[in-house]
C-alpha cells in the first residue's frame, strides 16, 4: 500500500511538472518572447522636417536652418556615473563655448528617470558652422549622441510678420493636444504658421532598433520614413509686402492688396517685429516694451484690430438704401444738422450739403443723407441687410481666431446691456459710428463685393502642395441689388475722380480706382460744441481713425487696395497718398496691364 502511495505521488509531481515546463515553454513562449524583445528591442521616432512657405514667386518666407541636437545617455547622474556625467559636460563646454552649463544640466535633470531609457536631448539647437570642427570628436564619445535639427528661420524678419505668424517650443498644453510635439519640439504659434501648422509639420517616421545590454544599438530592423518637408506656397509678393511696409513706416494701422477673387498679394499690420526673437528666445525687457506698446505691435490688426468704420460703411447701406427705402433719384436736404431724440446730429459739413442723392451722398461723404435713410430703413432691416452683406461674421480668411466684429441690434443691446435701442443709436450707425465695429479685412472683402457683385473668401495659399487653393466665392446680392450695384460703383468713382469727391485731391495713381475715404471718431463730441477742432489739432490718441478703401481699375476691377491709419485724421489725407502708389507699383510689376 505504502509502494503504491509513494509511486502515485511521484506520478503526480512528475505530471505537475510536465504540466508546467509545457506551461513555461510553450503556453507563455509569446509573452516571455514579447518581454525579452522589450529588451533587446526598441523603437524611435524619427521626427519630421518642418515644411518650408514660399512666395509666388517661390522666395523663401519661412525655412529650415540646418544645425545639430546634443544628446547625452540616461542615469548619468547616480552615484556611480556621476564622473562620466561630469566629464561629458566639460568636454562639451570646452568644446563648444557657446553652450550654457546650467542649462545643459537643467535639461538634462527633467528628464533624468531610472524608467527612462532613452538618450535625453540637452541642447536642442547647435549651428551647423559651430559643430562640424568638433563633430568628429563628439560622435565617438559612447554617452553623446549628435543628430541633425533644424531651426526655424524667416528671411524678411519683420516684413508681414503677423500673417506669417511663428513657431516656438511646444508647452504643456500644446502637446497634451498633440503628443507629436514631445517629439517634434516646435509648433506654429500665430498666422499662417499656427493655421497650417499640421500640414506644415509633418508626420513621424519610426524605427525599429535592436540594443544589447548597454542600450546600445546594434542593428536597425525597420526604418519608416517621415512624412515631412511640406511645401506651402503663398499668393503674397514678398517685394510687394517689403515696398508696402516701407510705406507704412512710423505708422500704426492695417492694410491689404486683394485681388477681387480673394487672394491677398500683400498685407501688414503695423508696427510690426522681427519673427526670429520668437524662435531664437528674446529678453524679459524686450517683451515688456513690446508688449507694453500703446500701437500693440503684437496683434494682427488686419484680423484682430476692431474699429468703428467710419463712412467706409455707407457703398453697403446705401446700396440697401436705394433697394428698400430710396431709390437712385430721390434726394434730401442736407442742412448739416438734425434734431433726433433729444440731440443734434451733425454732418461734417459744417453749411450742409444741399439737395442731396445717393451719387453725392457717398461722393462727398454726408452724413445727414445716411442719417435719414436709417430713419426710414430702421435698425432691425439695416443691422440684417448688412449681416447678410458679410458683416459681423467671419471672412473665413486662414489665419487663426479671427474676429468678426459687432453690428448692433436692439437685440443685441438688450442681451449685452440690458438696455433698450434708441433712435439716435440708428442714425449713428449709418454713419458707421457707436457700437459698429468692423476689422480692416472686412472692410476689403465689402470692397470687393461692391466692385463685383460677388462676396469673395479672403485667402493667403496659393498651392498647398502640388494642390490649388480654391477657396468659396458667395453670391449675397439681391436681383434688385445686383441691377442698383453701378449707382453705388459709380458713387465710389466720383469719390476718387470727381472735383468734389472726398478722395479726388489725395489721389495720384496712374490707374483709374474707385473708392471711399472714412474718418472715424475714436471720441464723442459734445453738444455744445458747434465748431469741431480740425484733426491736427487734436492730441493724437483722440484724432480719427484714417480709412480709404479702393478697387481698380474701375472699368476692369482687378485688385482691392485698402488702407486704415490709426489716429491718421481724414482718410483721404492720411493714405490717399499709400493707396496710390501701391496702384502704381502693381503696375511697375505688370499685376495691371495699362
Amino acid at each position: 500500500m505504502k509502494l503504491k502511495f509513494i509511486i502515485f505521488f511521484f506520478a503526480i509531481t512528475w505530471l505537475a511538472l510536465l504540466v508546467r515546463v509545457f506551461s513555461l515553454s510553450i503556453q507563455s513562449h509569446s509573452k516571455y518572447s514579447k518581454l525579452s524583445e522589450r529588451n533587446t528591442i526598441r523603437y524611435e521616432q524619427i521626427a519630421p522636417v518642418r515644411g518650408e512657405i514660399v512666395d509666388r514667386n517661390n522666395r523663401a518666407v519661412a525655412i529650415n536652418q540646418l544645425g545639430f541636437k546634443i544628446l547625452l545617455a540616461p542615469h548619468l547622474s547616480s552615484k556611480k556615473k556621476k564622473e562620466e556625467f561630469e566629464e561629458e559636460l566639460k568636454v562639451l563646454t570646452s568644446l563648444l563655448p557657446s553652450l550654457n552649463e546650467e542649462k545643459i544640466r537643467k535639461n538634462y535633470s527633467k528628464k533624468e528617470s531610472f524608467y527612462n531609457h532613452n538618450y535625453i536631448n540637452i541642447v536642442p539647437f547647435i549651428d551647423y558652422k559651430e559643430m562640424m570642427p568638433v563633430y568628429s570628436i563628439l560622435n565617438l564619445r559612447k554617452n553623446i549622441k549628435i543628430l541633425p535639427a533644424p531651426k526655424r528661420y524667416y528671411p524678411y524678419k519683420n516684413i508681414a510678420a503677423h500673417m506669417i505668424g511663428y513657431v516656438a517650443r511646444a508647452n504643456k498644453k500644446d502637446i497634451d493636444k498633440d503628443p507629436s510635439l514631445e517629439l517634434i519640439g516646435y509648433t506654429g504659434k500665430t498666422g499662417l504658421e499656427k493655421y497650417y501648422n499640421s500640414y506644415l509639420q509633418g508626420k513621424a517616421g519610426k524605427r525599429k532598433i535592436q540594443v544589447n545590454a548597454n542600450n546600445q544599438e546594434v542593428a536597425e530592423l525597420m526604418h519608416e520614413s517621415a512624412d515631412e518637408d511640406r511645401k506651402l506656397t503663398l499668393s503674397i509678393d514678398m517685394q510687394l509686402e517689403a515696398y508696402i511696409a516701407s510705406l507704412f513706416e512710423g505708422k500704426v494701422g492695417a492694410i491689404v492688396v486683394m485681388k477681387v477673387d480673394g487672394s491677398i498679394l500683400a498685407a501688414g499690420s503695423f508696427p510690426n517685429y522681427d519673427l526670429n526673437i520668437f524662435v531664437n528666445g528674446m529678453s524679459y525687457k524686450m517683451y515688456d516694451k513690446l508688449s507694453s506698446s500703446l500701437d500693440h505691435p503684437f496683434t494682427n490688426k488686419l484680423t484682430h484690430g476692431l474699429y468703428p468704420p467710419g463712412s467706409t460703411i455707407k457703398p453697403m447701406l446705401g446700396l440697401l438704401y436705394i433697394t428698400t427705402v430710396l431709390t437712385p433719384a430721390k434726394t434730401v436736404n442736407c442742412k448739416s444738422a438734425l434734431p433726433l431724440g433729444g440731440r443734434i446730429f451733425r454732418c461734417w459739413k459744417h453749411r450742409g450739403h444741399g439737395i442731396t442723392n445717393i451719387t453725392k451722398a457717398i461722393r462727398e461723404s454726408c452724413d445727414d443723407y445716411f442719417y435719414k435713410g436709417s430713419l426710414l430703413l430702421g435698425n432691425k432691416k439695416m443691422s440684417a441687410g448688412l449681416k447678410r452683406y458679410g458683416f459681423a461674421h467671419k471672412t473665413g480668411v486662414d489665419l487663426p481666431n479671427e474676429f468678426i466684429g459687432v453690428i448692433p441690434s436692439r437685440e443685441w443691446k438688450l442681451k449685452k446691456y440690458h438696455k433698450i435701442w434708441s433712435i439716435g443709436e440708428t442714425a449713428n450707425m449709418s454713419i458707421g459710428q457707436g457700437d459698429v465695429l468692423v476689422t480692416p479685412l472686412q472692410i476689403a472683402q465689402q470692397t470687393a463685393l461692391i466692385a463685383t457683385g460677388k462676396l469673395p473668401t479672403p485667402h493667403f495659399a496659393k498651392m498647398i502642395g502640388d494642390k490649388l487653393f480654391k477657396p468659396e466665392i458667395k453670391d449675397v446680392l439681391t436681383k434688385a441689388e445686383k441691377k442698383k450695384l453701378p449707382f453705388i460703383q459709380q458713387a465710389m468713382y466720383q469719390v476718387c475722380n470727381h472735383i468734389k469727391g472726398t478722395a479726388t485731391h489725395y489721389v495720384h495713381s496712374k490707374v483709374i480706382i474707385a473708392g471711399k475715404t472714412g474718418t472715424a471718431q475714436v471720441i464723442a463730441i459734445k453738444q455744445d460744441i458747434k465748431k469741431r477742432k480740425l484733426e491736427h489739432e487734436l492730441s493724437y490718441y483722440n484724432r480719427s481713425h484714417a480709412w480709404f478703401t479702393s478697387y481698380g481699375p474701375y472699368k476692369n476691377p482687378q485688385y482691392v487696395v485698402m488702407a486704415m491709419v490709426e489716429h491718421g485724421g481724414h482718410g483721404g489725407h492720411a493714405a490717399g497718398s499709400i493707396v496710390s502708389k501701391i496702384y502704381n507699383k502693381l503696375l511697375e510689376l505688370g499685376y495691371i496691364k495699362k
